[in-house]
């Protein structure tokens, strides 16, 4: 059992890199595979041999998933843990489309793009974001309060200076929250834009904001990424 779990849960280990290098690969297979049967005129061979590799994949998920609760010590922890629940999400839409029409059941094969999340297992990288959010979370929940609070007061003040202007673009608040959307985010898609001089005034500091949303939570990711490598580093 020690073995096992060396191979399984430890990455400093010859057959611990050759497990977590097998099983990034059948992930990314299995995302290319997903992909792929969007395209269109695909020929019933193609079907097939994608059909193949979506039962390997999970059959080797299923069988990685089983290896990963019989090696954990705290059982019911690991299958109520974020890793166990995406393990159990990757596999769980091929076995609830069993036997049933797949095209009624759109959000299920969107389950397996759980997947995906799969990777954040054996990326160090991906961990380190990880925990530099747990880190910044109360600043950047902090800065996301704000950002809404900006977002809802830009939606009020360019309805209260367009309205009359423009009572179909600007017909209410709600409305009006997509031109602040695309404001504050600097993206400016051009669709909905001010024609008053106090709209245009009123734009102007918007963007200004806007600006500072961009750049704000940019520093306070890059200073806790930085913290959280130090943490790894001296848990080392």
């Amino acid at each position: 059992m020690d073995k096992l779990r060396a191979i399984i849960e430890r990455r400093d280990t010859l057959g611990g890199k050759l497990f977590d290098s097998a099983i990034q690969c059948l992930i990314v297979l299995s995302l290319l595979a997903f992909c792929v049967e969007t395209l269109p005129g695909l020929t019933s061979e193609t079907r097939r041999v994608l059909r193949a590799i979506e039962v390997a994949t999970v059959i080797v998920f299923t069988a990685e998933y089983l290896l990963r609760l019989t090696v954990a010590e705290r059982k019911l922890g690991f299958v109520f843990s974020f890793f166990g629940l995406v393990d159990l999400f990757a596999i769980l839409p091929f076995y609830l489309a069993v036997g049933l029409d797949l095209r009624s059941l759109r959000i299920v094969r969107l389950l397996r793009l759980f997947r995906a999340l799969k990777l954040v297992r054996y990326s160090q990288a991906i961990q380190r974001c990880h925990r530099a959010f747990l880190i910044a979370r109360e600043e950047l929940v902090l800065f996301l309060s704000a950002a809404a609070m900006l977002l809802f007061l830009a939606a009020v003040g360019i309805y209260y200076f367009e309205n009359a202007a423009q009572p179909e673009a600007f017909s209410s608040i709600f409305h009006s929250l997509w031109w602040a959307v695309a404001t504050l985010t600097t993206v400016g898609y051009g669709d909905v834009y001010p024609i008053t001089v106090g709209g245009r005034a009123f734009t102007f500091f918007v963007l200004m904001i806007g600006l500072g949303i961009i750049s704000v939570p940019s520093g306070i990711v890059a200073s806790a990424l930085s913290e959280a490598r130090k943490e790894i580093e001296q848990a080392d």
